[in-house]
């Protein structure tokens, strides 16, 4: 299915069609700050039930849908389906890596605030699990997709020795600033406080819900966004919605 076209949420009909960055269904009228995309697999150990949760139901057009048989494959195919404005439902972190990948080649420049009580800053040879969805945030800086002057990292409160040194080392900022004009949010849900809501990873000390609505909220629009390291379950498809709107989309 071509990202131009979608699966409208309110009246299922593959009416929502790409008018810029957003969607609007010619069939009931809705219209959408970003299309849905869905990226089923966690990429690591015993995590069936993260790549689950990215089968719950979100009010936004779905525009596609990528399981690939290999992670290279997964972030390869962001190129061909993603839409203007994604809003990436994973899945693991590693579901960000595409996206932030397509965005930076298609803006030539794009900031990443990434939100997770994890650094997610390892590689294979320093990762103490060698789980893939440790290790996104230093692919895209070891790949050149984004510079680390160009990266927040916010909520971070468990942290490997190699990750704290490597965030020294290259001025990894961890609180607010400025960023550039195109930005993609990866906001990994194990960031909030355990019970806010169903993660597969929960932290202690962790953000409160309405504390990120009001960091999103004072952002400018992203041009992507991503939501992952959840398990399904109905409390999170009534909460999600929250912080997505929360940044306008």
């Amino acid at each position: 299915m071509s990202a131009l076209r979608a699966r409208c949420p309110d009246c299922r009909t593959l009416t929502a069609v790409a008018i810029g960055d957003e969607y609007q269904c010619h069939s009931c009228g809705r219209e959408f700050g970003a299309g849905l995309v869905r990226v089923p697999r966690a990429w690591g150990t015993g995590g069936e039930s993260m790549a689950a949760s990215a089968t719950m139901a979100l009010p936004w057009p779905e525009a596609a849908v990528i399981e690939e048989p290999t992670l290279e494959a997964q972030i390869d195919a962001f190129a061909d389906v993603m839409p203007a404005r994604p809003l990436v439902l994973g899945g693991c972190c590693c579901s960000h890596v595409g996206a932030v990948r397509a965005l930076a080649r298609r803006h030539g420049r794009v900031g990443v605030l990434w939100l997770d009580a994890h650094g997610d800053l390892n590689t294979p040879a320093s990762s103490p699990s060698g789980n893939a969805w440790g290790m996104p945030l230093r692919m895209l800086l070891d790949a050149g997709d984004v510079a680390a002057a160009d990266v927040i990292l916010l909520g971070a409160r468990n942290l490997d020795p190699p990750e704290e040194e490597f965030i020294e080392a290259e001025g990894i900022r961890q609180e607010l600033g400025d960023l550039p004009e195109a930005l993609y949010v990866a906001l990994d849900c194990d960031v909030f406080e355990p019970g806010e809501l169903d993660v597969f990873m929960p932290e202690p000390a962790g953000l409160r819900l309405a504390e990120a609505e009001q960091i999103l909220a004072g952002l400018p629009k992203p041009v992507g966004a991503g939501l992952t390291g959840l398990l399904w379950s109905e409390r999170n498809e009534a909460v999600l919605p929250r912080l997505a709107h929360a940044l306008g989309l």
